[in-house]
């Protein structure tokens, strides 16, 4: 019998259990008693066209969305106390 892969791979999980099914790794499964997932709050944040450009552009070297680098900025300075 397989093993439960040990991926992040959306696909390569969808390829997995496409020829696999839940009840062949019974022995291998655990309950989870606190939510597996939890939501983010959104919170808006109004900026100048001007300083609404920097983020972008930064966000772009870098090579990740906008929101991304800003939650990063955010949450830096909300840990560095």
């Amino acid at each position: 019998m397989s093993h439960l892969p040990e991926t992040d791979s959306i696909s390569e999980l969808a390829a997995f259990w496409q020829t696999h099914d839940l009840t062949d790794f019974e022995a291998e499964l655990a309950e989870v008693s606190e939510p597996a997932f939890t939501r983010s709050e959104q919170l808006a944040v109004q900026l100048s066209p001007a300083d609404a450009a920097t983020p972008h552009v930064m966000a772009s070297k870098e090579h990740i969305s906008e929101v991304d680098l800003v939650s990063q900025w955010v949450h830096e300075r909300l840990h560095a106390e």
